[in-house]
């Protein structure tokens, strides 16, 4: 029979393993479900019964005899009043009791114990790393650090996005949306005093429940703590209840009420189950260990020496108690290991799917007209799905050339409209693409939709060391710009959350680049130390930044301020560019005092030519024996030659010499006195201040009013001032380099935008890569970038001047962590059911189940890469989220395996069924990839191409080359385990788990 204990430990046990969420069907809630069954099983029928056999030596047939002769014995002796202490067989029977073992008391307290165990880690679907010391006192690692930072969940990734928290949306049977929409909570629960303590829940906003708006429904909820003790379950179906009693709607309530049973729960309704899907994906799951095991293995020796171990209960007298206890320590020990085993098989496989690189599931390129081959134009100007985006975006409907049909014409007179190659087939894509040469040298910029951790994991092996500056302004998590966070531990999951994706910007430095990152005084202090501690050899420079200069009215002071944070590196000099500031007084560009003679520098000795108040040209430094005329001298063609001579003759010397000259031209004024020409100085390069202050960096102005005139309306808080991120992007780069900037917090695509406006004031080739994961990617990001190339000016969501740039960019899509989960398939094959039948020991099945089973049985999912799929890798299939719908989509295996290997492409070609890319990796090897459908290109017919394109695997045009499906290319040997022809499955798969923790 099984006792309190016992249940009371299977229930934890099912908590912990998701069992209790049968319901819901996705992540890894769905995955443990198809093994619910078997793993229940061996809980209740295998795991529980170990401890009764471990104890089954001491059971004594006569203890509960025993028993009742005292409760019988002590009953009697009290009505005759007499001490049960008196009593010689009282004392017999007690002695007797004392010696015997109680067997059922012995199995309670294992499993009591292992049940507080596990209870004081885990919190709804995650496990914390309080490390115990003593009652309510816990430790952390420390290894001697004068200064030693620590939060709760350092020792974990952080997970949870915020795409399902605000605005959650699914479909109805009929094809109508309903969203489940989170409103603003009053400033009463912001971090008030009297919260404190208490778990935020979803709640029903009772005052405007619902609403239809634009032919959808909005649900509305608060997030904030309850009022009493209801769990959210109760305030689920507190609000199913009271939403299905509303007046109105009534077709909308009919079509929530829709039966979507399960076998647990057979009178679901729609709106039940995703009610239940929202709360939940908002409440579980924020992090994932990472390493749970040996975490746990380390608490629970910890917890058996502390508080199972007592030094009285080491009876020696009585050898038998003895033995009983040490069993008793053995069998928490045994069990307590095998539950942690399966946690961590759990969690670890968990790890392996967030840390794995993920799959590139869709490409475009967005390229002004002037970059695209007008023989394609015919094709662009029948395309109604572009034509309908430059009308929305562009307002090309409003322009007096615009034509009903569209004309070639029209598409040669405005050259920097962007073609989205979203919009047109793959075969024109592929004819397009096939025309340009050096792809990713002539791409100005990447757009990435992903979450930024997924993101910068692919960017790894490309773009390492080639990143020259960062800018990223994250979430400053404020009670207006929080963070999704788990109850009890906002900051923290702040920390997790930058603290990896900080760590794995670092590889994509070199020692001269710049990391800026905008904050405000709520996690201030929180990141600085973060930074000390990521940032070794480094200097951090805070930068205060007058942003909003009205102010914002706090309980003490009206704060006007942010911060930009600049990292720099220790070891070099002169990374942050000087700024130029106009002098009150122009200064002689020729320099006196002390080092100031010809002599001492002749490299600054020159003549500069100037006609018309204008400098013409540069000359060249003369001999040491020859003099000039004068100071100024004339020249037949009317141009005047200046020396840095003064008024007594002597010859002096610029404050430049030749190598730099030229890039300061742009602040030398030409003054005359007397009829004698000068040069002056009318600004000076001069270190940057640490406050900036000025109209310029209002975000009111220059992000907030900036941003609604591009868009027509606000569809996006807080955007940074543009000028803010231009100045600090031009502290870092320099405008004769290809410099590339890259921002994984793109939000508005501020970034992005103050590089386009860069290269347009300065003539400059700077690039940018922005990585968002917000819905508003496709709504704000992406469009603010092309507009902004399209023109340099905006009013209300239309351009004024149509003044823009030729440009491209690429934008790729990422499968999520979700999508991964989701595109898990466990398969036990007939053959393994067999073996673990009729082959494996009890213990060998005990290990599979604890240890390996979601490895094996998961090998062949999707989104652990299905390498038979390689047969055709254009037709690579996932089931892909948007929203809460999912449906099949295709996966870009060419782009993914493209960021695997680092490539840089050159070239992207389709030729007779081939996909043929070339470029260089970022070792500098000249590479060639081969795609092909093998049901369809066969070896032989591959073996053909490759000779009639002139490749050769013996001469050195390629060092590297890469095909798709077993081949008979011939192979040279280049180094040890390193050959020049390689199998892409083999690589693919190496390259994308090749990811080390954090």
């Amino acid at each position: 029979m099984t006792t309190t204990q016992q249940k009371k430990f299977i229930d934890l046990l099912k908590e912990i393993f998701q069992f209790d969420q049968a319901d819901l069907d996705f992540g890894i809630y769905r995955i443990m479900n198809q093994k619910r069954d078997e793993v229940t099983n061996f809980l209740e029928k295998e795991l529980v019964p170990q401890a009764q056999k471990a104890f089954e030596k001491y059971k004594n047939a006569d203890i509960e005899t025993i028993k009742q002769q005292i409760e019988d014995l002590e009953k009697k002796l009290s009505d005759m009043g007499v001490a049960k202490e008196s009593s010689e067989k009282y004392k017999t029977l007690t002695e007797q009791l004392n010696q015997g073992v109680d067997v059922t008391a012995l199995e309670n307290e294992v499993f009591s114990d292992l049940t507080s165990f596990f209870r004081r880690y885990y919190d709804n679907g995650d496990f914390i790393s309080l490390r115990r010391y003593k009652k309510d006192v816990y430790a952390i690692p420390y290894e001697g650090e004068e200064v030693k930072l620590h939060w709760a969940n350092s020792d974990q990734y952080y997970v949870k996005t915020s795409e399902y928290f605000r605005d959650y949306t699914f479909k109805l049977p009929s094809e109508r949306t309903v969203h489940f929409k989170l409103i603003e909570a009053n400033t009463e629960q912001n971090n008030n005093k009297a919260q404190e303590g208490k778990e935020r829940r979803f709640i029903l906003f009772e005052d405007d429940p619902i609403k239809e708006e634009n032919g959808e429904l909005f649900i509305h909820f608060e997030y904030r703590p309850g009022e009493g003790k209801q769990t959210q379950k109760q305030l689920n179906e507190s609000a199913l209840e009271k939403i299905f009693t509303i007046k109105g709607n009534a077709d909308w309530l009919q079509e929530l009420q829709t039966l979507s049973p399960t076998e647990k729960n057979k009178k679901r309704t729609i709106l039940e189950k995703y009610l239940n899907d929202y709360t939940a994906r908002n409440t579980f799951d924020y992090f994932i260990h990472k390493d749970l095991g040996g975490f746990l293995r380390r608490e629970l020796d910890f917890f058996i020496k502390n508080e199972i171990m007592h030094l009285d209960d080491l009876d020696t007298e009585n050898e038998k108690r003895f033995e009983q206890y040490l069993s008793k320590v053995k069998v928490i020990k045994s069990i307590g290991e095998k539950i942690i085993a399966f946690l961590e098989q759990i969690e670890d496989f968990q790890k392996k799917l967030w840390l794995k690189k993920k799959f590139v599931i869709e490409t475009n390129y967005c390229i002004s007209l002037d970059r695209i081959p007008e023989e394609l134009y015919e094709e662009i100007s029948q395309n109604e799905q572009q034509i309908d985006e430059w009308k929305k975006l562009f307002s090309i409907d409003e322009l007096s050339n615009f034509t009903k049909p569209l004309s070639v014409k029209f598409l040669s007179e405005n050259r920097y409209l962007l073609l989205d190659t979203k919009f047109f087939s793959s075969n024109f894509t592929d004819k397009l693409l096939a025309q340009i040469e050096n792809i990713d040298g002539n791409a100005d910029g990447l757009l990435i939709h992903s979450e930024n951790f997924q993101a910068l994991n692919l960017l790894q092996e490309k773009y390492q060391k080639s990143i020259k500056s960062i800018y990223i302004d994250p979430p400053y998590n404020t009670n207006s710009t929080p963070i999704i966070y788990k109850n009890g531990y906002k900051h923290s999951s702040w920390l997790s959350l930058m603290k990896d994706r900080l760590e794995f910007s670092k590889p994509l430095m070199d020692k001269k680049s710049v990391c800026a990152i905008a904050i405000d005084d709520t996690e201030m202090v929180n990141l600085m130390s973060v930074l000390k501690g990521s940032f070794t050899n480094h200097r951090i420079s805070p930068i205060t930044l007058v942003h909003n200069p009205k102010g914002s009215i706090t309980k003490d002071f009206n704060r006007v301020h942010e911060y930009a944070i600049f990292i720099t590196n220790e070891d070099e000099k002169n990374v942050i560019n000087r700024t130029l500031e106009e002098n009150d007084t122009p200064r002689k560009m020729r320099r006196w005092g002390e080092n100031s003679l010809r002599t001492e520098r002749r490299l600054s000795f020159y003549p500069i030519y100037i006609k018309d108040g204008k400098i013409t040209r540069i000359g060249d430094v003369p001999s040491d024996e020859f003099s000039p005329a004068g100071r100024n001298v004339r020249q037949e063609n009317g141009e005047i030659e200046i020396w840095p001579i003064d008024q007594n003759g002597i010859e002096r010397r610029w404050n430049f010499g030749l190598d730099t000259i030229k890039s300061n031209l742009d602040r030398i004024a030409i003054i005359e006195n007397d009829g004698v020409f000068d040069l002056f100085l009318t600004h000076e390069l001069t270190v940057p201040k640490t406050v900036w202050s000025g109209g310029e960096y209002d975000a009111g102005n220059y992000g907030n009013t900036l941003l609604i005139n591009m868009l027509g309306k606000k569809l996006f808080d807080f955007p940074k001032s543009i000028n803010t991120v231009k100045r600090s992007i031009s502290l870092s780069t320099l405008n004769e380099n290809k410099d590339i900037i890259l921002d994984y917090f793109a939000g508005s695509g501020t970034t992005g935008h103050a590089v386009v406006e860069l290269n347009r004031e300065n003539g400059s080739d700077l690039k940018y890569i922005l990585v968002e994961m917000g819905e508003y990617f496709n709504t704000v990001t992406k469009p603010r970038i092309q507009k902004a190339i399209y023109s340099k000016d905006w009013k209300d969501g239309k351009p004024v001047s149509r003044e823009g740039s030729s440009h491209m960019f690429k934008y790729i899509k990422l499968e999520s962590y979700e999508d991964a989960l989701n595109n898990i398939q466990l398969k036990r094959s007939s053959q393994q059911q067999s073996a673990m039948t009729e082959l494996m020991s009890s213990e060998a099945k005990e290990e599979y189940l604890l240890s390996y089973m979601l490895e094996v049985e998961a090998e062949g999912s999707s989104s652990l890469l299905n390498t038979e799929a390689f047969r055709n890798p254009f037709d690579y299939k996932m089931m892909i989220t948007n929203g809460t719908e999912s449906k099949l989509t295709n996966v870009d295996l060419v782009e993914t395996f493209n960021y695997l290997i680092g490539l840089h492409i050159k070239t992207i070609d389709l030729i007779k069924g081939i996909k043929v890319i070339t470029g260089t990796l970022r070792t500098g090897e000249n590479t060639l990839v081969l795609w092909r459908n093998t049901d369809e290109v066969t070896n032989e017919q591959l073996e053909d191409f490759f000779k009639k394109q002139g490749y050769n695997t013996r001469d050195s045009e390629f060092e590297r080359i890469y095909v798709n499906g077993d081949n008979h290319l011939e192979n040279l040997k280049l180094a040890e385990n390193k050959w020049k022809v390689v199998l892409i499955e083999e690589e693919f798969k190496r390259l994308m788990f090749d990811v080390q923790d954090m």
